[in-house]
């Protein structure tokens, strides 16, 4: 600022660190910001420098003696005020008391606090402002603040005064927009004492103390502030931290149900994030499973993944959460689920349903019941069916349109991303479009990526009544169709073709460059984003050659199904067209709904790009990114503790299939003898032997290859048995190279056993153990239709 003018308003929207010092640049700060700010004014340190010209001397002889402080304050005390600068002060004064603050030039700063080095005169009255502004410029010279200047190597310093109207204060303190024990941005601390609050700031009372989190008071030591003065107060913190850009403590007053802020500092010596807490393991004792939702989201979710699941879940019965985040990763909670079986009549239905969805529950783990009355659950499942059969119509009216426009939506609208060029470009793009992709779009795609299921069910156990486990796999095969429209096959026939030159590079990636193992997480950078994709992959058998061998094989099975059955073929068959169609619909579904998330995807990048604040927006949840993109930095002071939280469980083996009661990750991660396939204290010690469902028919031997990682996929030699947790869409292309597949998790509709069954790959799905059990190298029998691993010795 060039002016040198020695009194200058409280609000000055020049005011610097130069002429204004720490506290009172902070203080024009709020005041220029509208934020409650008594009034006042600035003396500038061009004030200080006037009476203090002719004492540099005297300064630098007292610093050499034994109590310097002692004869500069009395230096100050002997001078007067100059007049002009007198006449400028009293003019300027309020009517009534005011408070004298000093504002050093090395004060407030983010790494310097100076906090209580200099001096503040409360409640004083127009005959002594000048005594006390000069005792403010004293205060420069205390033993504290030399040593603390001499600690950090400050030789160049002067002094500024804020006069402000005294506030007056039923209660005073100070609240932190981050919690000063543990770091955590997520926290708001409020600490509060009665009247002025000097004696908190002093340390000589123990206050109240107030924690903040989510909007809600999550803690209260005691009773002097009412829960809407403390939401006020945190409100008021974000906005001060917002303008500062780094968390802040900030003295507050409040009288009459009025705030006021004194003064705001950033704090230092912060520690560092405590990392966030992601475990509704904790909500109560539910059992939990992942089985085929490890397939959609095989990794820790962010938590702006996390917030598009938890917008697309089905609502709590009850209270309880029909779906939870446990470390990070996606779970479905089995309680609730049964306990509406249970209330409806239906749970044996439901649990040879789930079977189908999500493997079986061993005998001796209990499904705890919820802790309501048949009567409560049945009132509250009504309450969440009636969106559920609302969901299922819509899907019915809307699947076809969807399916068919939302490729071109999808360009359309990263075009459009393209386009933004500002926060508040994309957050109009949010309302008018990308808003519908989440709540509209993905709904239906996701309604329509489970459909058809249970009538896949009922057919298979009618033909494996009438013929045989073997050859009901091979009846129900050929879900590809002619054209080979099966979304699950779809990267690896297309591959195929993109090899033999049938289509281009181009053509390839439009359709196809939205699938891969980690869909669904919208950090991860989708296949079409690197333009080398698909590369030189190589498939190992063409999967053609295999769809025409298992051809053959399920004609033959419809001869001897024939020759059995005289007059039954024709309605079966029927039946099981049916049931191909049924999953083929699912299955583009399925893929639409990933490019949906592709779509959400390109939205956070974009908004990540034009706020300039880059991936950490992937640590925020959506409702917060569009805060920010409206312009409320705030929830960015979240992301280095979500980040701590992510990378801690990211960190982590993947946990149990099946989690009952309380889980602890890094304990059970901890535990040599720790169990993939369950997490209950009454589940039966494991077996040493290998099984799971039958997901493809067939019997083979080879070499076992365990992999933990599709991108570890090159290691699968032709010929060997591909052993992994789990597989999905981005694990396809291996499949060709695989005698035969094996998985810890999976049921009868997992993505192994459909692809295995359409390619003729004997599958055993859903063993809990085999990544634990086997070992690369060791020589193994895989029994596709009896659902059986053997280690042959």
């Amino acid at each position: 600022m060039g002016t040198t003018a020695l009194v200058l308003p409280l609000a000055d929207p020049d005011a610097d660190l130069a002429a204004f010092g720490g506290k009172g640049a902070s203080l024009a700060r709020l005041a220029a910001a509208g934020l409650p700010v008594p009034d006042g004014f600035h003396v500038t340190t061009h004030a200080y420098r006037r009476i203090a010209a002719d004492l540099d001397a005297r300064i630098a002889e007292a610093l050499r003696g034994e109590d310097p402080a002692a004869v500069i304050d009395a230096e100050f005390a002997r001078r007067e005020v100059p007049a002009d600068v007198a006449e400028a002060i009293l003019a300027a004064l309020p009517p009534g008391p005011v408070a004298v603050r000093s504002s050093a030039t090395a004060e407030d700063l983010p790494g310097l606090s100076f906090a209580g080095q200099h001096d503040t005169f409360l409640d004083v009255a127009r005959d002594d402002v000048l005594d006390a502004v000069k005792r403010c410029w004293a205060s420069l010279w205390t033993e504290r603040a030399i040593a603390y200047r001499a600690r950090n190597g400050i030789t160049d310093v002067a002094a500024a005064v804020v006069v402000q109207r005294m506030a007056p204060a039923d209660a005073a303190g100070v609240l932190f927009t981050a919690n000063p024990v543990t770091g955590s941005r997520a926290e708001t601390v409020v600490n509060a004492a009665p009247g002025l609050g000097e004696a908190l700031v002093g340390g000589t009372v123990t206050p109240d103390e107030y924690v903040v989190a989510d909007g809600a008071v999550v803690t209260r030591s005691g009773a002097l502030l009412p829960d809407v003065t403390v939401l006020e107060l945190a409100d008021l913190g974000a906005r001060v931290e917002d303008l500062h850009g780094t968390p802040v403590d900030v003295e507050w007053a409040v009288a009459g149900g009025r705030i006021a802020l004194l003064q705001a500092r950033p704090i230092t010596a912060l520690p560092d994030a405590a990392p966030e807490v992601w475990n509704d393991t904790l909500r109560g004792d539910y059992l939990w499973t992942c089985a085929n939702l490890r397939e959609a989201v095989p990794s820790v979710m962010t938590p702006a993944t996390w917030s598009f699941a938890r917008a697309l879940a089905q609502p709590p019965i009850g209270g309880h959460p029909t779906s939870g985040n446990i470390g990070g990763r996606f779970y479905l909670n089995l309680s609730v689920a049964f306990a509406v079986g249970r209330a409806l009549g239906l749970e044996g239905f439901l649990r040879r349903t789930s079977e189908q969805y999500f493997g079986r529950i061993p005998p001796d783990v209990v499904v705890p019941p919820l802790p309501m009355s048949r009567l409560a659950v049945l009132r509250a499942a009504i309450g969440a069916l009636v969106p559920f059969l609302r969901q299922g119509r819509e899907f019915r009216a809307r699947i076809d349109g969807l399916l068919a426009s939302a490729p071109d939506r999808a360009r359309r609208l990263r075009e459009a991303f393209r386009a933004a060029s500002t926060p508040a470009d994309l957050l109009a793009l949010w309302r008018s479009d990308v808003d519908e992709v989440l709540r509209v779009d993905a709904r239906v795609f996701d309604a329509g990526a489970r459909t058809g299921s249970t009538a896949a069910a009922r057919v298979c156990r009618r033909l494996v009544k009438l013929v045989g486990e073997d050859d009901a796999t091979a009846l129900l095969t050929g879900a590809h169709g002619a054209a080979g429209e099966l979304a699950s096959l779809g990267p690896l026939l297309g591959l195929a073709r993109l090899r033999r030159g049938e289509i281009s590079r181009e053509a390839y990636v439009e359709q196809y460059g939205h699938r891969f193992a980690d869909e669904f997480e919208v950090s991860a950078p989708r296949p079409a984003e690197d333009p080398a994709w698909p590369g030189g992959l190589d498939v190992g058998v063409d999967p053609e050659e295999l769809l025409a061998r298992q051809a053959a094989v399920r004609d033959a099975a419809w001869d001897r199904l024939r020759a059995a059955h005289p007059g039954k073929d024709e309605r079966l068959r029927e039946r099981v067209d049916r049931v191909a169609a049924l999953a083929r619909e699912r299955e583009r579904a399925r893929s639409e709904f990933a490019r949906a998330f592709g779509v959400l995807r390109a939205f956070l990048v974009r908004a990540g790009e034009v706020t300039g604040r880059g991936d950490d927006l992937f640590f925020l949840p959506i409702e917060e990114t569009l805060r920010v993109l409206a312009g409320d930095g705030t929830p960015l002071s979240r992301v280095p503790a979500r980040r701590a939280a992510y990378d801690r469980y990211r960190a982590l083996p993947p946990y149990p299939t099946l989690i009952r009661g309380r889980f602890d990750p890094e304990a059970w991660a901890a535990d040599p003898d720790r169990r993939l396939d369950v997490h209950d204290s009454s589940a039966a010690p494991p077996g040493d032997d290998v099984s799971g469902f039958p997901g493809a028919a067939g019997v083979v031997e080879g070499l076992a290859r365990v992999i933990e990682h599709v991108e570890d996929g090159a290691e699968l030699r032709p010929g060997e048995v591909l052993v992994t947790t789990v597989t999905n869409i981005g694990w396809t292309p291996l499949f060709p190279r695989a005698v035969a597949v094996v998985t810890d998790v999976g049921a009868p509709l997992s993505h192994a056993a459909i692809v295995a069954r359409e390619l003729g790959i004997p599958a055993v799905v859903g063993c809990g153990n085999a990544t634990t059990r086997l070992r690369t190298g060791d020589r193994v029998r895989v029994d596709g239709g009896r659902g059986t691993v053997t280690v042959l010795r």
